[in-house]
């Protein structure tokens, strides 16, 4: 991985963690151990906007957050995250999310969040050619209840990378601003039955509870899906530097696990799930399994 890109990272890491504060050029120049032009430059090279549009899109998005659970005020809201007046913010989320955020606060349908991706994760997907140790996986039986999944469709994608190529990586932030029943949005790959005429396996989604009225997102589909025991596989937390080890580790821990053991079976009839790589807490996958 070049210095190029682990600046552009260290740029995005100071930014994540002095949101609330007014940053600057000189400071993320500081960070990235560049001149400020140079790391202005790199900064728009690798992740396709200014570092001024960059910052103000991502406490846009944690406004909306904040407004959406009901915790701040709409001028608290402004000021907490750097905006100097509350008319510009007014602005500033407008053109962002064609809404007002008083009407947001009171009515918060689904958005389109803006979500960071790391400078380095690209380039760790390319330099990644296999897993280098095995780690532990803790497994464990979970109940999923009777629900519904508010999914967007791929083309022909079978992993995350791919799906973004098709259908833009701004749908995780639409389903980031939408309440789910496990508590965060998922990736689905689906099975024959699930699947319409000419679209992916693999899915993005939101889980929500059966007699869910509420907005449906442009290009979404609704999903039905029943009640059924899964085996979820949750591995060691990691440093984000290991994703791709991590993920493999677990898939390969999926891919030698049999399940007659425990006196299950694998279930194919319902999608497999997964969830987002968080270092804290480990990879996690679910696969459906039924009693024997």
């Amino acid at each position: 991985m070049t210095e190029q890109i682990l600046a552009v990272q260290r740029m995005q890491d100071y930014i994540e963690e002095n949101l609330d504060e007014r940053i600057t050029m000189d400071e993320l120049s500081c960070a990235a151990g560049f001149s400020p032009w140079y790391s202005y430059r790199l900064f728009q090279r690798f992740t396709g906007l200014t570092p001024p549009l960059y910052i103000r899109r991502l406490r846009l998005a944690m406004a909306a957050v904040k407004l959406k659970e009901g915790s701040t005020k709409v001028i608290d809201a402004a000021f907490d995250l750097g905006f100097e007046t509350a008319d510009g913010f007014t602005r500033a989320f407008y053109r962002e999310f064609g809404m007002l955020p008083s009407e947001y606060a009171r009515n918060p349908v689904p958005i389109a969040l803006f979500v960071p991706y790391g400078a380095k994760f690209r380039e760790l997907r390319k330099e990644f050619v296999g897993m280098k140790e095995t780690s532990n996986v803790f497994i464990q039986v979970v109940r999923k209840p009777e629900r519904k999944v508010l999914v967007k469709r791929g083309v022909s994608a079978t992993e995350y990378f791919a799906y973004c190529g098709e259908v833009g990586c701004d749908v995780w932030g639409v389903l980031m601003s939408m309440d789910s029943l496990c508590g965060e949005p998922v990736s689905m790959w689906l099975p024959e039955r699930l699947r319409k005429p000419d679209t992916s396996v693999y899915v993005q989604g939101v889980e929500v509870p059966c007699d869910y009225c509420g907005p449906i997102p442009e290009g979404f589909d609704v999903i039905a899906l029943p009640e059924a025991d899964y085996l979820m596989f949750q591995g060691e937390p990691f440093e984000e530097e290991a994703y791709c080890d991590a993920i493999a580790s677990v898939q390969h821990a999926i891919d030698g696990y049999d399940p007659s053991v425990i006196g299950y079976r694998w279930d194919d009839k319902n999608p497999r799930i997964q969830l987002e790589p968080r270092g804290e807490r480990g990879y996690i996958e679910l696969r459906a399994v039924v009693r024997r």
